[in-house]
């Protein structure tokens, strides 16, 4: 009796001891339930927190944004106008303008070859009076590469290109006064067409020609596009090869008034093609293998002035004349 007490006993303790972790075990779970809940409502807020925080940069840039777009806008009109007409927008580097005007002033024999055949195209169409043939003689000529060359060198103040490029050119030009020469003397036909008399009279206008004709040249060959369809008008607007036939064909014939007719229109053709080219090179601050000092400069510039005016001295005497008689 007494054991089956005691083993009764024993099942309650037993049984008891088990509700109580049960209930410990439930309390835990409730427990781990609500710390579930309260971490996700932590999380849920943290998030919703960052996404407006997100919202808010998102308007905060998108403003910037539209204030950026609006002052951009609001260009004045010497802006537009300065972007629209700048010569640096799109320039090519330093070594390749370099590089190109060098390149096209080159004296070798093949170029040398390329300006006698082109000599000899523009005799022969002042010769028969084609304009036609006139045109593709200036299409062909190279004097033009050396002329632009000589600008280089100058506005780099760099003597060896310089002398280089000068030597070069005035060989250019003997060569086409003996070809041209020579091909007129030979040449059945002795009376001047009116081809060769209309470079015969130069006047203010060709100095015009000559000044825009260098600055489309020279801003041609400064560019970034590779293809310069630019220097082939130049060449004909300015016309270097016809004057310098003319010349040839006065020496051939004696006629000397109409030598220096054309020899100043020559002079005049590659002088502002020169100057023009200087200007516009000057303005593209390329490198200079020298540095002038302001007393140098100011000496460079007097020259230049006195030159151009010299230059000029016949043009303003001709359009005086064309006003004294209106």
């Amino acid at each position: 009796m007494n054991t089956d007490n005691k083993e009764k006993k024993e099942d309650k303790l037993k049984i008891s001891k088990h509700e109580k972790l049960e209930k410990k075990l439930v309390t835990h779970q409730e427990h781990l339930e609500e710390k579930k809940d309260k971490l996700k409502e932590e999380y849920q807020e943290h998030l919703e927190e960052r996404r407006e925080r997100y919202e808010e940069y998102k308007e905060f840039v998108e403003e910037r944004r539209e204030e950026i777009n609006s002052l951009m806008s609001q260009k004045s009109l010497k802006d537009i106008i300065k972007g629209a007409f700048s010569i640096k927008s799109d320039t090519a580097e330093p070594e390749i303008i370099r590089e190109r005007i060098l390149g096209a002033g080159k004296v070798t024999g093949t170029n040398m070859v390329i300006m006698i055949c082109a000599i000899m195209i523009a005799s022969v169409g002042l010769t028969v009076n084609s304009t036609a043939v006139i045109i593709g003689a200036m299409l062909v000529s190279p004097l033009m590469g050396s002329i632009l060359a000589l600008a280089y060198g100058s506005v780099t103040r760099n003597p060896v290109l310089l002398e280089k490029h000068g030597t070069g050119f005035i060989l250019q030009i003997v060569v086409s006064l003996l070809t041209s020469t020579l091909y007129f003397m030979i040449a059945p036909i002795h009376t001047a067409t009116p081809e060769l008399l209309a470079r015969t009279s130069p006047s203010f206008y060709d100095v015009l020609i000559a000044t825009f004709g260098g600055i489309a040249g020279i801003i041609g060959q400064t560019r970034e596009d590779k293809a310069n369809t630019v220097i082939p008008g130049v060449a004909i607007a300015t016309a270097l090869m016809p004057p310098i036939c003319t010349c040839g064909f006065s020496m051939a014939n004696g006629n000397w008034d109409m030598f220096k007719g054309a020899g100043y229109l020559f002079i005049i053709n590659c002088y502002f093609i020169y100057s023009a080219a200087e200007v516009v090179l000057a303005i593209l601050d390329l490198p200079e293998a020298a540095k002038l000092s302001p007393e140098e400069r100011k000496k460079f510039r007097r020259r230049k002035y006195r030159t151009t005016f010299i230059v000029l001295l016949p043009c303003i005497a001709f359009l005086f004349s064309i006003h004294m008689q209106g």
